[in-house]
């Protein structure tokens, strides 16, 4: 396909950012950009698409970016969709922001985040807390093709991203003098700007470190030294090298936000990289690897048997996708529509979908079979998302990291069982995909729970309503009762949650609290999983494309049985063809060229 596409009849245009003199002029709002994407990047499976699984997969094997791939995002101006619209980009709400970069995804987690996502997650922190100058001047770097990345600071549970820190010491007259080393950031061979958390006190409390923007073009170069690519198992066309400071000067305008700030501007932005992750990532990986399984499942001697065990894998990860991307979606529109209160949310999703997903990965490896160790362009894709999905959640850390955040709601939760009161619903516009589009404001994030319901949980709130309202549609069928039956299943369990919950923060031995405490989030971040499925399932349009898939109970009633058994409930046993009928769903999107996803998008 050829890179010289225009809108449709009358579709809106806007310049792309200052990319050069083949800049590519792109339509105005997120869905139509993320169409313009994939029909940008082409049909993967081209062997003469230079953005095909040839090409990446080629790229992959080289450990290197893949160059054609990464000037053509450039042409598209992808920067400027990191870039709020009132400092001359294209970003409003993330929901869109995440359809945007889910073509991208679907082809390359790598290439998502080595020629993308990674600039977002650096420059929300000057977004969120930067002072005017500092905003204007990012914004203007990025939009003019400088490369942005983030230097983390040390967790307890590091991995090799997120071992090593930096320090930096004030001087007489001003600025700061920073060390430290880390051995693996993202492009930081390639980097104009680190965006850095500097260890400006001693200890771990909540004041320790610092965000500054560290530009190389101001720093001297004799401070500065970039450590060879380091070589990952995942990921391996991306840039991950190392950065050694040494005695570096740093002035102080380059602080962002105050001094001790970024313990808490990790927790407000940390946020959005979550919900990104989530929505964009692994819901995106996660498409491409179901849409491996189906292929595979259609090319084997058998065929696609439905009522068999590979259809009712498939329709079960199918189920479990699209729960997934109820979540996500969830999160996503909670950080446009109200991010002070995306704290705990957005930390949930992330850990649920990165769970979820893991599992599925492995259910649809058994599918496969062999051509899961299929290195050639048809399959290929499949064995590279094995490497590089478990990369994008950061593994063990980024559990760790998400688990940090969820503990504390324990005490939300245990508050609610002892008051007896639900709460509060969540609004139906969070569960509503693609509906009233708003501005993420990133200085409305916030580093402590706000609850707007008096400690109910809204998400929760909206399971126990789905579920009463689930009894009036017992009449329409045997599947309808079935899932009203199971979503009652669900209601009481978190009525169960929260008194577990009670029970173990009222005990002395608070030495025995964390083992437990864990087991609870794993079942919290289950039960608002299932929240998220019956409310997307309850707003969704009948006479939407897709044959009113989404507003139909199988989906639900398929994820909704498969979370009940991993949580160990009595689950009642589903109708029959419920499964074989998913799977039929599934395989009329794959013939008709649609995503697996709640957009159910036309791919090329």
């Amino acid at each position: 396909m050829n890179d010289s596409l225009t809108a449709g009849a009358g579709t809106s245009l806007t310049e792309g950012p200052p990319a050069g003199p083949r800049a590519l002029r792109v339509p105005g709002d997120g869905p139509a950009r993320a169409r313009y994407v994939e029909d940008l990047l082409g049909d993967p499976f081209d062997a003469g698409n230079p953005h095909g699984q040839q090409a990446l997969l080629a790229a992959d094997e080289r450990r290197e970016v893949p160059s054609a791939t990464e000037e053509l995002l450039h042409r598209f101006g992808l920067a400027a969709e990191f870039v709020p619209r009132d400092l001359g980009g294209r970003l409003t709400g993330v929901e869109g922001l995440a359809q945007v970069l889910r073509p991208v995804f679907r082809r390359d987690v790598a290439l998502g985040f080595g020629a993308g996502m990674t600039a977002l997650f650096a420059a929300s922190v000057v977004w969120t807390a930067g002072d005017e100058r500092q905003r204007r001047d990012t914004a203007l770097r990025l939009l003019g093709g400088g490369r942005f990345t983030i230097l983390h600071r040390e967790f307890a549970h590091a991995n090799a991203i997120l071992r090593g820190e930096y320090t930096a010491r004030g001087v007489p007259g001003g600025g700061y003098v920073v060390d430290g080393r880390k051995e693996v950031v993202i492009n930081a061979d390639r980097a104009d700007v680190f965006v850095s958390y500097v260890r400006t006190a001693p200890g771990d409390g909540p004041d320790s470190h610092s965000v500054f923007l560290l530009d190389t073009g101001r720093l001297p170069a004799r401070a500065v030294r970039r450590l060879p690519r380091a070589r990952t198992h995942g990921m391996r066309g991306a840039h991950y090298a190392g950065l050694e400071l040494t005695h570096c000067p740093v002035p102080a305008d380059a602080l962002v936000g105050r001094q001790g700030e970024g313990v808490s501007l990790a927790l407000r932005t940390f946020q959005v990289s979550r919900a990104l992750v989530s929505g964009g990532a692994l819901v995106g990986g996660m498409d491409s690897a179901l849409r491996y399984a189906v292929r595979a499942a259609g090319e084997s001697r058998r065929g696609l048997v439905l009522h068999g065990r590979r259809g009712r894998v498939l329709a079960g990860v199918f189920a479990d996708l699209l729960a997934c991307d109820s979540l996500a979606v969830a999160g996503l529109r909670l950080l446009d529509l109200a991010p002070e209160h995306a704290l705990v949310p957005s930390a949930a999703v992330k850990y649920a979908v990165s769970a979820l997903l893991h599992e599925d990965l492995d259910e649809l490896a058994a599918v496969l079979g062999a051509r899961g160790y299929d290195r050639g362009p048809t399959y290929g894709g499949f064995q590279k998302l094995v490497r590089d999905l478990p990369v994008a959640g950061l593994g063990h850390a980024g559990t760790a990291d998400t688990q940090a955040v969820l503990v504390p709601h324990l005490r939300t939760l245990a508050h609610t069982a002892r008051s007896g009161e639900p709460g509060h619903e969540a609004p139906a516009a969070l569960f509503t995909p693609g509906a009233e589009e708003a501005a993420l404001d990133f200085r409305r994030l916030d580093a402590e729970p706000r609850d707007p319901h008096n400690g109910c949980d809204g998400l929760l709130a909206a399971l126990l309503g789905a579920a009463a309202r689930l009894d009036g549609e017992r009449g329409r069928g045997p599947r309808w009762a079935a899932l009203a039956d199971l979503a009652r299943v669900f209601a009481t369990e978190v009525r169960h949650l929260g008194e577990r919950c009670a029970a173990l923060l009222g005990r002395p031995d608070t030495g025995g609290l964390a083992p437990a405490a864990y087991v609870l989030v794993d079942r919290y971040c289950l039960l608002i999983a299932a929240a998220s499925c019956l409310a997307v399932r309850e707003n969704a349009d009948p006479a939407a494309g897709d044959g009113g898939l989404l507003a139909e109970p199988d989906w639900a009633l398929l994820a909704l049985t498969r979370f009940g058994r991993r949580l160990g409930l009595e689950v009642p046993d589903l109708p029959d063809g419920v499964a074989r009928d998913l799977a039929a769903r599934l395989v009329d999107r794959y013939r008709d060229g649609r995503s697996f996803d709640l957009y159910g998008m036309r791919l090329t």
